[in-house]
């Protein structure tokens, strides 16, 4: 059997410079799966969240799987259709470089 995805990432992560690639998308990553996370919670499938949030369900389904750049307008309309709100924060790059 063929290596799973966790191996093959793990493996190609000991690349700089793939990994440079991939941490560059670490807040892409962390707001679909919020997304995701928040709509599972509320027992909400995307046609659901479509309905109260007048936003497409395929549009939903772009943002869930990384093919659309939502505004933060939009998901500010996902939060609140999930009783949410969105909380952005800059926080200091680990190195401290600051670039």
């Amino acid at each position: 059997m063929g290596k799973s995805f966790r191996e093959s990432l793990n493996e190609q992560l000991r690349d700089p410079e793939f990994k440079k690639e991939w941490d560059a998308l670490d807040p892409e990553f962390q707001v679909i799966r919020a997304m995701i996370d928040a709509r599972q919670q509320k027992h909400i499938t995307q046609k659901e969240l479509a309905d109260i949030t007048g936003i497409a369900q395929a549009d939903i389904s772009r943002m869930e799987n990384g093919n659309a750049n939502p505004s933060l307008q939009t998901l500010k309309r996902l939060a609140a259709g999930l009783g949410m709100a969105v909380k952005v924060e800059f926080v200091p790059i680990p190195d401290g470089s600051g670039s």
